[in-house]
């Protein structure tokens, strides 16, 4: 309610629009003050008009010494305008009385709409406290989590730093391997290189021999046919020769094969040493590797 309005300001203010010949209003009154509440300038507005048949009497013309006939002429006319100006003052009050009753129905209905506000209020403010309460939980719980998350990465990576370190191991180990193989192929064609060549020096040796018996033969056919005498002893000495010949040819071959043969194995060796290098260090690194593919938990 708006202060300071009084009786007399309302008063006055319904003078000066009845002199400026407006009727006045609640509005009007109002908008001529300036401030004020609908409510006080009714109020005080009802003073006005009920006051207004007083004040006008006190300043009805005096008609003592007029004609009988305008003096009654003139008591019709005013009793007219005061008939006028009472139902004038009845339809202000009546529509000020409706402008009153629809601003107290909206104000009702505010009241109303604010209670139901409030209302939502509550069940927001409730609402949101739970919520906040269960945002609160989720993140201690969600710290929780992460504090978990950051234990499991710290083990994951000492476990990867172990993986790495063992894999290094490992890649020292087979670069070591390598040189190795590296040496036992080299060793391996120097042995077989050296085998053939004792094979090819046993042959060619064997060749020679069997080369001088044939020579020795030819020489014992020539003695044998300038000596008749000796025949059958030659013939012996010949016989045990070639045998003997034949024995160390045979020898010579059977070693010549046994030098294949095992230059044969060799070869086989090497060719399956890289697999079986292969195989050992897989054999070896798959449980390093299991490990470090087995999900994180």
């Amino acid at each position: 309610m708006a202060r300071g309005i009084t009786e007399s300001d309302v008063h006055i203010a319904a003078d000066d629009l009845v002199a400026n010949g407006e009727r006045p209003t609640v509005e009007r009154i109002r908008a001529h003050l300036g401030t004020g509440s609908p409510n006080t300038v009714t109020r005080w507005l009802d003073t006005w008009w009920k006051k207004l048949g007083v004040r006008l009497q006190s300043k009805r013309p005096d008609l003592k010494d007029a004609p009988a006939v305008l003096a009654e002429l003139a008591g019709q006319w005013w009793a007219l305008a005061l008939e006028h100006g009472r139902e004038s003052a009845l339809e202000e009050l009546a529509t000020a009385r409706q402008v009153l009753s629809a601003e107290y129905d909206e104000l009702r209905m505010q009241q109303q709409n604010f209670a139901d506000e409030a209302t939502e209020l509550h069940a927001t403010v409730a609402a949101s406290s739970q919520a906040e309460r269960i945002a609160l939980s989720q993140v201690v719980e969600l710290r929780q989590l992460v504090d978990q998350l950051q234990s499991q990465l710290a083990a994951s990576v000492q476990q990867r730093s172990k993986a790495e370190q063992q894999l290094e191991q490992m890649d020292v180990a087979r670069q070591g391997l390598d040189a190795r193989l590296h040496e036992l192929q080299e060793l391996a064609r120097s042995e077989r290189e050296s085998l053939i060549e004792h094979a090819r020096s046993v042959e060619d040796r064997a060749l020679r021999e069997i080369d001088q018996i044939c020579q020795g033969a030819k020489d014992l056919k020539a003695k044998l046919a300038s000596s008749e005498k000796h025949y059958v002893a030659t013939e012996k000495s010949l016989t045990a020769a070639l045998k003997a010949a034949q024995k160390a040819t045979a020898e010579a071959s059977q070693e010549a094969d046994k030098q294949r043969a095992r230059s044969d194995v060799l070869e086989e060796q090497l060719a399956k040493m890289p697999a079986a290098i292969e195989a050992a260090l897989r054999r070896k690194l798959k449980p390093a590797i299991s490990r470090q593919k087995k999900p994180k938990s």
